[in-house]
């Protein structure tokens, strides 16, 4: 089993067609057998991939910061944890999943990307990261990395850091490419 973390947009103006691709997404996690990781939201991308992992029979942990508590934006469905603050809701989500999978989102996405991403170039982990460019949602975020990356911020090898999957069966046949061959561990190492 693996525990896999789904970052994602939290809005439900979004286009339809990536709130539905990410209830599949969480359809796929619950048929396989893997546990769901998440910021606990039950709207937009978060609380779709969270209703296909809990509609289909899967498990789902939502980490989210205490003042979500009585807001009335979370998953009450699932399991929650309840953290001080943001920082410390990223944290978790770091230390306790096994992969991560870059859903369509916007600024929070984003921060939870490239923090997941610089701890890895940083060695702080081995974790297999993957952006899920449903129809080119992440065309402007892979164009700018590509753009760090000739300017030099960015070293060529950092391309290795994460992967881009057009489709949901590239998502996980990367995560599964990575367990087989055992590129990470849990702990991180």
């Amino acid at each position: 089993m693996c525990t896999i973390c789904v970052y994602g947009a939290s809005s439900e103006m979004i286009d339809q067609d990536l709130l539905t691709s990410a209830y599949s997404v969480g359809e796929t996690i619950a048929r396989r057998g893997d546990r769901l990781l998440f910021g606990g939201g039950k709207y937009g991308v978060m609380g779709a991939v969270a209703r296909g992992v809990l509609e289909n029979g899967g498990t789902a942990l939502g980490v989210t910061p205490e003042f979500f508590r009585d807001a009335g934006v979370l998953m009450e469905e699932c399991e929650l944890v309840f953290t001080d603050t943001m920082r410390a809701r990223k944290a978790y989500l770091e230390d306790f999943a096994d992969a991560f999978i870059v859903c369509a989102g916007g600024i929070g996405t984003f921060d939870e990307f490239f923090e997941t991403l610089t701890l890895k170039q940083l060695g702080q982990h081995k974790k297999p990261i993957v952006i899920y460019n449903r129809n080119g949602c992440h065309d402007s975020l892979i164009a700018m990395l590509e753009e760090l990356i000739r300017g030099r911020f960015l070293a060529q090898t950092s391309r290795g850091l994460y992967a881009v999957a057009a489709t949901e069966a590239e998502v996980f046949a990367y995560i599964d490419d990575r367990q087989r061959r055992n590129i990470y561990h849990k702990d991180g190492g």
